[in-house]
């Protein structure tokens, strides 16, 4: 069950053939099914969520999903260590992906002046109009891999390979909520004011964390996200609907 990264065997897309169960102290374990950014790779990993949720074992606190991996938390005072650890192994081993069951979402983004204070760089960086960097980061189906960093704070996939660049040398210490921003060959969905090294080419005024909100996330592991670039004439009025508590983000079929 414990096995060594040397001894562990990837296909070519970094999916490992039998998924490792590691220790991460005596309360929690994590279950890695491989070492890339892959839809099918993320599907187990939320697959085994969903298993977990609606057959919880004795003692389970808590589930991470992420890229690569769940992370299962558990109190080691109700919950048999090695029983769990080989529970978490044998589901793991016969899973399928996960199809898509999550939900796609329409996300409004004023991009450029006032808010992407970024994007003439970015379009100048990759030889682009401005025109084209919104065309190409909007003209995609992101896949929401995960949450996390910050609450709600949506990590995304999907990003056009013409836009991907290395984060920022000087991080800002601070960038506003609702930050539409990108760094490396990832992209994101801010949630609340915080310091960054990504790069912003716009804003939405979705709340995509609103705690008063059941849910208090707007965007959960497994959606879909497509951006629907707006003019300033329509920032105001959606300002306010989302102050007011409405999503903003429109539903929308796949």
């Amino acid at each position: 069950m414990w096995k060594g990264r040397d001894q562990v065997r990837h296909d070519q897309r970094g999916i490992v053939s039998t998924p490792r169960v590691l220790a991460c102290g005596d309360g929690a374990l994590s279950v890695e099914f491989g070492d890339t950014v892959d839809p099918d790779l993320n599907g187990k990993v939320l697959a085994l969520d969903e298993i977990l949720r609606e057959r919880a074992p004795a003692g389970l606190l808590e589930t991470v999903p992420t890229y690569r991996s769940l992370l299962v938390q558990f109190d080691p005072t109700v919950t048999d260590f090695d029983a769990l650890a080989g529970l978490l192994a044998r589901e793991a081993e016969r899973l399928a992906p996960q199809a898509s069951a999550g939900r796609r979402w329409s996300v409004p983004v004023l991009y450029g002046d006032p808010y992407g204070i970024d994007l003439d760089e970015i379009a100048d960086r990759h030889g682009l109009t401005v025109r084209q960097v919104i065309d190409l980061h909007a003209g995609a189906i992101y896949r929401v891999y995960m949450i996390g960093f910050l609450p709600g704070f949506a990590y995304l996939g999907g990003l056009d390979p013409k836009l991907v660049t290395p984060r920022r040398t000087q991080p800002r210490a601070k960038i506003p909520s609702g930050s539409i921003i990108i760094g490396g060959a990832q992209a994101a969905v801010g949630s609340i004011e915080c310091p960054s090294g990504w790069h912003i080419l716009g804003r939405t005024p979705v709340r995509s964390y609103a705690p008063e909100r059941d849910p208090a996330f707007l965007l959960a592991a497994g959606d879909e996200v497509v951006f629907a670039p707006i003019d300033a004439s329509r920032w105001d009025a959606m300002e306010r609907a989302a102050l007011a508590g409405e999503p903003v983000a429109e539903e929308v079929s796949r």
